[in-house]
């Protein structure tokens, strides 16, 4: 399995070819006369509310470096979206919150050429939370304050506005 589209096999290096497989054009490695799947890269983020306020990390890292965003990333192979949405929100931010306390707000795919990803989005209340919040991993800032304070200072990941709209349209 691969999440971005290669033109060598991911085990033994050999060029790949097609085939066709459950109706769809399939990267196929001759040497090793198997199916190399590409599929979605899994992420998940969590959207800390109080009241008219969000908490937000300011990237430092690409993509969108520079504008604020949703703490949140990749999952690790064996972790639960929940329990990567908390331990992204902890890494970043250094604010911690309890799963169950999570809510499920939103699934989302977001498909590119050369990538396609899968985002698991929850939210919970500032009044469940602890510690925080402070720039920590990938952010040079993170902070509480109002859309449009954030817009007004940098502007806001471009991956985030459907999800905030979706968390203050509640």
């Amino acid at each position: 399995m691969i999440t971005v589209a290669g033109d060598h096999c991911p085990l033994c290096g050999t060029e790949l070819d097609r085939v066709r497989v459950d109706g769809r054009d399939r990267r196929h490695c001759p040497a090793c006369d198997r199916v190399v799947w590409r599929n979605s890269k899994p992420v998940a983020s969590v959207v800390v509310r109080d009241g008219d306020e969000v908490l937000l990390g300011k990237r430092d890292v690409d993509p969108h470096r520079g504008l604020w965003g949703v703490p949140g990333g990749n999952l690790e192979h064996d972790e639960h979206p929940a329990a990567g949405a908390l331990r992204e929100l902890r890494e970043e931010t250094g604010v911690r919150a309890d799963p169950d306390d999570l809510e499920l707000v939103s699934v989302d795919h977001i498909a590119k050429k050369r990538q396609s990803v899968v985002g698991v989005r929850y939210v919970v209340d500032r009044g469940a939370t602890a510690g925080g919040p402070t720039a920590r991993d990938e952010t040079s800032a993170a902070r509480f304050d109002t859309l449009d304070a954030f817009r007004a200072d940098g502007g806001i990941s471009p991956w985030e506005r459907d999800l905030l709209a979706a968390v203050f349209d509640r």
